[in-house]
């Protein structure tokens, strides 16, 4: 029987799809890792993003320090937290952490530092605190680049979250592990493509929140619906005439 084959008759049997150990509950863990670290991740490195954005110090500083938490091992960091915490879900969570502060930092900090100095001085002119500058001016023009990172960080977090499986949780990595400890394959391959499935699933609810929080003219929205009702307008006014 081919490997494709045996992957049918995993995702056929009944018997994956029901229980504690089926694909509903290991992809509402799976779901759950992924967002209680994308929430602390989201935490800590958008209020330091927007501070260093806006007022310029410890960029350097804080931006090198989060490529390389990026650069380090996921495994390998994971494996030094449990010699030190022990096994539970804490050093699943600090790996995943450290691995989706990155992204959301340097977007942050990117798409704050971008903002026109004219746009800030003019807000500063009319009398808005800093504080009111960086929630009400910097925050929503920088918030296209702000989401393209918790996607980028989303992604990153929800594919590395089967590290879980090594430390007895639940999630798909569950699959991968399980499958390999008796030489199944399918069920391996199952499990990679489920998190697959799930970061496309939740790649695409990002991409249509950031349609419905980011204004219009940010995005060119707005410019190229009125480009398409200018040429409607010409044959009337020719019409008319």
């Amino acid at each position: 029987m081919s490997l494709f084959s045996q992957l049918l008759e995993f995702f056929g049997d009944a018997d994956n799809w029901s229980g504690s150990r089926g694909i509903p509950v290991r992809m509402l863990e799976h779901l759950w890792y992924t967002a209680l670290s994308l929430a602390i991740a989201t935490a800590i490195a958008l209020p330091v993003g927007l501070l260093i954005g806006h007022t310029g110090r410890g960029a350097f500083f804080a931006i090198n320090l989060g490529n390389a938490a990026r650069s380090f091992p996921s495994l390998g960091l994971l494996m030094l937290l449990v010699l030190g915490l022990g096994l539970g879900l804490v050093p699943a969570l600090i790996a995943l952490v450290a691995l989706g502060v990155p992204p959301i930092l340097a977007s942050t900090y990117a798409g704050v530092r971008g903002v026109e100095p004219a746009v800030i001085d003019a807000a500063r002119g009319m009398g808005m605190t800093e504080t009111r500058i960086v929630s009400r001016v910097e925050l929503p023009i920088a918030l296209p680049l702000v989401l393209s990172g918790m996607r980028s960080a989303t992604l990153q977090i929800v594919s590395t979250a089967t590290i879980a499986a090594y430390l007895s949780l639940g999630g798909l990595g569950r699959f991968v592990i399980d499958g390999f400890a008796v030489r199944d394959y399918a069920e391996m391959v199952a499990g990679a493509v489920l998190v697959a499935l799930l970061a496309i699933a939740l790649d695409g609810v990002l991409v249509l929140l950031q349609r419905l929080l980011v204004s219009a003219g940010l995005t060119g929205r707005a410019q190229r619906a009125a480009a398409t009702q200018e040429p409607t307008a010409e044959p009337a006014a020719e019409l008319a005439h």
